[in-house]
């Protein structure tokens, strides 16, 4: 019997302590995307509007794609994997050319995907989702939505350079 209770106990422990790991790591994602925002529309802003269409080779996106981008694969990750409210961003508007319209689809995005992680229930984030990658887990679809964002965004920082625009100082964490 004393076993028993003390597996019970060593239990109930165990898991408040996954459940305090799982708030922190939720809240700490927040905080990211948050900062990640920040930092997008700081890159963003210092591109003046007649180089949004400057691609350093034919190949490759735009700044300008590179920002709709993000802001189509935040939308989609969103949309599919951590909520199922309704997102505000249509396909159509991720075709906007000026850099006005872009900015906006971009913050309409970030903030209804930061509003899904302020809603997201931390018990959910080992549920595991079909990805055309294989299974995952929803606190892999929120890391990804952190690389993917970071890898574009490190590119649309090559193409400041190669306009002879110093990046803005990295806002992360």
């Amino acid at each position: 019997m004393r076993l028993l209770i003390v597996a019970l106990f060593l239990s109930a422990i165990n898991t408040a302590t996954a459940q305090k790991i799982d708030s922190l790591f939720l809240d700490a994602a927040i905080t990211k995307l948050q900062n990640s925002k920040e930092y997008t529309f700081k890159v963003a802003n210092s591109m003046p509007e007649e180089k949004y269409s400057f691609k350093p080779v034919p190949d490759e996106m735009s700044f300008g794609e590179q920002l709709l981008h993000i802001a189509a694969n935040l939308n989609w990750l969103t949309s599919s994997y951590i909520t199922s409210r309704k997102s505000p961003v249509t396909k159509e508007a991720t075709k906007v050319q000026k850099k006005e319209e872009i900015l906006a689809v971009l913050n309409k995005t970030y903030e209804y995907a930061i509003g899904a992680l302020k809603l997201f229930e931390a018990s959910h984030l080992a549920d595991t989702v079909s990805f055309f990658a294989g299974p995952k887990t929803k606190l892999q679809i929120i890391n990804l939505i952190s690389d993917h964002q970071t890898h574009h965004r490190a590119q649309m920082i090559v193409y400041l350079r190669l306009n002879g625009i110093k990046p803005p100082d990295y806002v992360g964490w």
